[in-house]
């Protein structure tokens, strides 16, 4: 753990974004955001709306986090302390969007409730996960706060 703690102060590169705190969410944000991206797919719900808002947002923080994987692996980040501070953002904004998408998935589950149907215990799989992963991306804006005021 002391390792860890040490190493709070710099953006890692290559392996190393898979032993540091906070980069090592970086994959179960990938894993848990793709389960909400594929058991909303999976279900068919009217209104369309609420569905189509969270698979923008699983699919945009998807493609985001992977993207921004590649570059921390690659070491394509010189500026570090823009670097950090872009990481805060970039895990503020996707929680943000998570919760408001956990939030009305979780609205027309529940009004789904009565209706019932083999999709609706895939709706309530798809809230658990996008509420996890709410909370990774959640705690990952506290930990990149903390590294980038390190700097």
């Amino acid at each position: 753990m002391a390792h860890n703690t040490a190493t709070m102060g710099n953006l890692p590169s290559g392996i190393g974004i898979c032993t540091t705190i906070p980069d090592i969410l970086y994959l179960p944000e990938l894993v848990f955001g793709g389960l909400v991206w594929i058991l909303v797919a999976c279900t068919f719900v009217v209104p369309h709306n609420p569905q189509g808002w969270v698979m923008f947002v699983s699919v945009l923080c998807f493609t985001v986090t992977f993207i921004w994987i590649v570059v921390f692996a690659c070491g394509m980040h010189h500026n570090k302390g823009r670097w950090a501070a872009a990481d805060v953002m970039f895990h503020g904004i996707a929680a943000f969007l998570y919760l408001s998408a956990s939030v009305a998935l979780a609205k027309v589950t529940l009004e789904m409730k009565e209706v019932g149907g083999q999709n609706y215990h895939l709706d309530i799989a798809a809230v658990v996960f996008s509420y996890m992963t709410t909370l990774l991306y959640f705690v990952h804006t506290i930990l990149s706060a903390i590294r980038w005021k390190s700097f």
